[in-house]
């Protein structure tokens, strides 16, 4: 059975929770976060990706799974995200991205932490119909993964990669009828978990569709004043009993 973080400390982790739709920049404000504060980004699509490369029993699970255009297991998904959590670069915290889903995966997680950990969520809200022309303009460098907008980054040559001079293509999932779909089913997901963490009282919404530095310094504020709070008294312990 894998230890739990309650068992292995007692010092508290800062566990930020970010949560977002598509096109909230979650990716960009969690570099941000780490850079700030000095703690890893787990995103569970890649420790899914990463174990499914390595061949690992867990990652042909999660491949597989993937490969049949399905949702990686609950089950799985929590056991990779308590082993990532135990490394040594986790001892301060971590930025949790892409997890918890649902509320099962909340409470689940939640069950393997200590008394001292605190968690913060942040949900970088985005307008649907004003994040769609953000996404649509995307274009991404199939042979090395640099990305583009059309309107704000684009590249010296059009339709061409800066790096590496290779076409650059629109990912399927940033075409409007897929970004619709995805948005609801987001929704339809985090409705229930974002409820369960207001009511713990750990939720704060920071608006997205402000410039990233902007979004950055929300996010900054936040943080700083939520872990000062909670060094200076048990506020976060008494918010963990609120259900």
């Amino acid at each position: 059975m894998l230890q739990s973080a309650a068992d292995q400390s007692a010092i508290p982790r800062n566990i930020i929770i970010l949560l977002g739709g598509p096109g909230a920049g979650k990716g960009t404000q969690a570099k941000a976060i780490t850079s700030e504060f000095g703690i890893p980004h787990i995103s569970t699509g890649q420790i899914l990706r990463s174990e499914a490369s390595a061949g690992t029993p867990l990652g042909l699970r999660a491949k597989a799974a993937m490969e049949a255009g399905e949702l990686v297991g609950d089950d799985l998904v929590n056991t990779l995200v308590a082993q990532r959590i135990v490394k040594e670069d986790c001892q301060a915290g971590f930025v949790l991205d892409g997890y918890p889903r649902d509320i099962r995966q909340a409470v689940t997680f939640e069950e393997g932490l200590s008394i001292a950990d605190r968690q913060i969520v942040l949900d970088i809200a985005v307008d649907l119909e004003k994040v769609i022309p953000r996404l649509t303009a995307r274009r991404t460098c199939g042979t090395c993964g640099s990305i583009y907008h059309l309107t704000t980054s684009p590249p010296r040559q059009p339709g061409l990669c800066d790096r590496c001079n290779r076409s650059l293509v629109q990912r399927s999932d940033d075409r409007e009828e897929v970004i619709r779909e995805r948005f609801k089913a987001y929704a339809d997901w985090t409705e229930p978990l974002i409820d369960f963490y207001r009511r713990k009282g750990i939720y704060f919404e920071v608006d997205g569709m402000q410039a990233p530095a902007q979004v950055a310094g929300d996010i900054r504020r936040i943080l700083e004043q939520e872990i000062s709070a909670a060094a200076q008294g048990p506020r976060l312990q008494a918010r963990e009993g609120i259900c």
